[in-house]
């Protein structure tokens, strides 16, 4: 493998694709739009550019990893790719659209991977005409520290798909679990759901923002707080996967809380828009 494809030059995408030039593979990131991909590589220099102020990374390799990296806005630039992962908003008609798109793109014996945090790794297959090539790969944020990749197989996922995905995340440096495919699949299903009951606390009125995060943090050796969590993950995102597991298991303890709704409506989408559960520079 010698090229390796992202679309979506946002947190996840940008940092699944310093991952991968970090390992020594060329890497394509896509975004619809190119100054969006631009801003993308833009954010792995600047990452890897503290890394060098802190004596972790020598300015010669650095330089090295961001020169790995073409920015792009064209799908049509991953003609040559290897091995493709999606990382799209959560949005399943959006995710359909890209897959349909890239099963004419890139060839024949490439892998397509989506990031997806919750939707059927199945229903994207069968957009292609590829539905044995077709895996999820599920990488934690931020992608450059947090070590596990979930993979998830469809109904349709060969053995030789998932072999490839399992050797290509351990090659970035991290370890993986299989997940079967259902709404969540294993961190999201368990996660979700308390990070969504720690805005009903804060709706309730029981506790202050700081205060559940305080007590999270205290009282279960947690390194972050559910709401300052969920800040960093994306507002926006928690709700989508909230959707998800809430439409396709039927049971009311994932209904996203109403506070969660009305933050997203408002735009304070966490982290990425400056103001969430906290306010952000």
């Amino acid at each position: 493998m010698k090229t390796f494809g992202v679309i979506g030059a946002g947190q996840m995408g940008a940092g699944i694709a310093q991952v991968a030039a970090t390992s020594g593979l060329s890497v394509l990131l896509i975004d619809a739009q190119r100054d969006f991909a631009d801003k993308g590589k833009a954010g792995i220099a600047a990452h890897l550019g503290k890394q060098v102020e802190k004596g972790k990374l020598a300015r010669a390799e650095a330089d090295a990893i961001v020169e790995r990296i073409t920015a792009s806005s064209e799908l049509g630039a991953l003609s040559q790719a290897d091995f493709v992962v999606e990382a799209v908003s959560e949005n399943q008609a959006v995710k359909e659209k890209i897959f349909s798109e890239l099963d004419k793109i890139v060839p024949p014996a490439a892998v397509l991977a989506s990031n997806t945090s919750s939707i059927s790794i199945t229903a994207l297959a069968a957009k292609t005409k590829r539905p044995t090539q077709v895996i999820g790969m599920h990488f934690m944020n931020p992608v450059p520290a947090m070590k596990l990749v979930e993979i998830i197989r469809g109904l349709q996922t060969s053995d030789a798909a998932y072999d490839t995905t399992k050797l290509l995340a351990e090659r970035l440096g991290k370890a993986t679990v299989l997940a079967k495919e259902a709404p969540g699949f294993i961190v999201n299903r368990i996660l979700i759901p308390m990070l969504n009951e720690a805005v009903f606390v804060l709706e309730n009125g029981l506790a202050s923002a700081e205060d559940i995060d305080s007590a999270m943090k205290l009282g279960t050796n947690q390194p972050m707080g559910p709401l300052q969590l969920a800040d960093l993950i994306g507002l926006d995102t928690v709700l989508a996967i909230l959707e998800c597991l809430h439409k396709e298991l039927g049971d009311p303890k994932y209904r996203p809380a109403p506070l969660l709704r009305r933050y997203v409506a408002a735009g304070w989408l966490g982290r990425k828009a400056g103001q969430g559960f906290y306010k952000y520079n």
